[in-house]
């Protein structure tokens, strides 16, 4: 069953609210797009359904407060970037949780 939601306007464009799912039934991402580019509020979840990393686009660039995570749920990036430039960031542990590196 496809959960995916996918918006788009007159032009086939990309436009709306989207959201995303991995094969497992997580939600992927969740957004939304202005005329084909990432526009406003997003979210990116790990497979397991965690949150990844969220933020703020204008026209397709990240704009705004960012955080990253482990898969942990730990927060290890704090960022803020203005149209697409990083301009301030916090690296905030330096070490990852093992999980983020198995070893096959």
């Amino acid at each position: 069953m496809n959960k995916n939601i996918e918006s788009r306007n007159d032009k086939r464009e990309q436009h709306g609210l989207w959201e995303k799912y991995w094969s497992n039934g997580q939600l992927e991402y969740k957004g939304n797009y202005v005329n084909n580019q990432q526009h406003g509020y997003w979210e990116h979840y790990f497979t397991d359904g965690r949150l990844e990393y969220k933020g703020n686009y204008i026209n397709g660039v990240e704009h705004g407060y960012w955080e990253h995570y482990f898969t942990d749920g730990e927060v290890y990036y704090k960022g803020y970037y203005d149209m697409g430039k990083e301009v301030d960031y916090e690296v905030l542990i330096d070490t990852p949780p093992k999980e983020m590196f198995p070893i096959y």
